[in-house]
């Protein structure tokens, strides 16, 4: 059959979108490993915050906190953004970014709020609205919806081959040959591919790896720890279930997409920058990580129809901040997709600022 929609990535973006398309479409979904979520999705370091991703995206993320608390994906956490005294100015910067935005941000002492911080750590910012997510059963939630309304969902689906025919086009993967008017580049880092496959001009999607590990350390995680996060962009750290640690050290290494694996320097450099931090001492690494993520030139994502190709849909670039955007950028791809009035969540936020036709035609 012809699909009037094809999506390829069955990722949070892929998955999401088809959700809120299905009740108004055809819809195959096209996922290439044989799990949807695993490069990114499945290695988020799962926590929601206002101000992460920036000024640009924080609308997307604001207005995705209803339906996020509504569903029971979120739970309590809070972030705490400290500096030291020569970082002073990057914290009164942070505050003017977000002054008037609507995202709550308030100065506090962090020695107050962390047990055994480092001395020279004296600046603090609380972001009170920042909360834990639970990506697997969004994720979960998106799939089942799509389901329910007639999605296909395909896995073991790489894409091989892409044509335009008539008004349409025609995929070749490795499930075999799929037929849609459009077509949803959902595909994350492997973006600018999909396009390049389709003879639609490229982005510039990069992919960057991030490093996770996961700590036991002495003491183990006070009770009502924050999300903390260095104001330099240089680490965060928040609690988990036994008194552990998820540590980052916010590193952004570009790399081929692919099945990404942390490399020890990067973990090395996390457990380092975070003994600087506090005087908890590291007893054990249990777990380590890594995962993608893909941005556009200028760090917004990218929703919307290519100028160069008709029926070609570009739903990419979500960094990481994918994740906590999900019901919004959702709503608003979809509206931009289907041609739709958009939905009351997303009906203040200004579409034009995330459209591929930003980065004019390079082909």
């Amino acid at each position: 059959m012809r699909y009037d929609v094809a999506i390829v990535g069955a990722g949070m973006a892929g998955a999401s979108l088809a959700a809120a398309i299905a009740p108004h479409a055809s819809v195959v979904l096209l996922e290439a490993e044989d799990q949807p979520g695993y490069h990114a999705t499945g290695r988020s370091a799962a926590f929601w915050s206002e101000t992460y991703g920036g000024p640009g995206v924080q609308p997307l993320t604001t207005a995705s906190g209803p339906a996020l608390h509504g569903g029971g994906f979120l739970q309590a956490l809070g972030s705490l953004h400290i500096g030291r005294e020569a970082d002073r100015a990057a914290i009164d910067a942070f505050l003017a970014e977000f002054d008037g935005s609507g995202v709550v941000l308030e100065r506090v002492d962090p020695q107050a709020m962390v047990p055994g911080l480092r001395s020279d750590w004296t600046l603090g910012v609380l972001e009170q609205s920042s909360t834990y997510i639970d990506v697997g059963a969004l994720h979960a939630h998106y799939l089942a919806q799509a389901r329910r309304g007639g999605v296909r969902l395909v896995v073991s689906a790489p894409l091989s081959g892409v044509a335009r025919v008539g008004d349409g086009w025609s995929l070749e993967t490795g499930a075999g040959r799929f037929d849609a008017t459009v077509l949803v580049n959902a595909a994350g880092a492997w973006a600018d591919a999909v396009a390049l496959l389709a003879g639609v001009a490229p982005i510039g999607i990069t992919a960057y790896r991030r490093t996770m590990v996961q700590l036991a350390t002495d003491p183990g995680a006070p009770e009502g720890l924050p999300h903390v996060v260095g104001i330099g962009g240089d680490f965060y750290f928040k609690p988990e279930a036994g008194g552990r640690i998820w540590l980052s050290p916010h590193d952004e290494t570009a790399t081929d997409p692919g099945d990404v694996q942390p490399e020890e320097i990067d973990v090395a450099t996390a457990i380092d920058r975070f003994e600087h931090v506090v005087d908890w001492r590291v007893t054990k690494v249990e777990r380590r990580w890594a995962g993608l993520r893909s941005f556009a030139p200028d760090r917004l994502p990218v929703y919307g129809f290519a100028p160069d190709a008709p029926g070609f849909f570009w739903c990419a670039g979500q960094g990481g901040f994918g994740i906590q955007t999900a019901p919004a950028a959702a709503a608003l791809a979809a509206s931009l997709l289907l041609e739709r009035v958009p939905d009351d969540s997303v009906s203040g936020i200004d579409a034009e600022r995330y459209a591929p036709r930003r980065f004019g035609v390079c082909k």
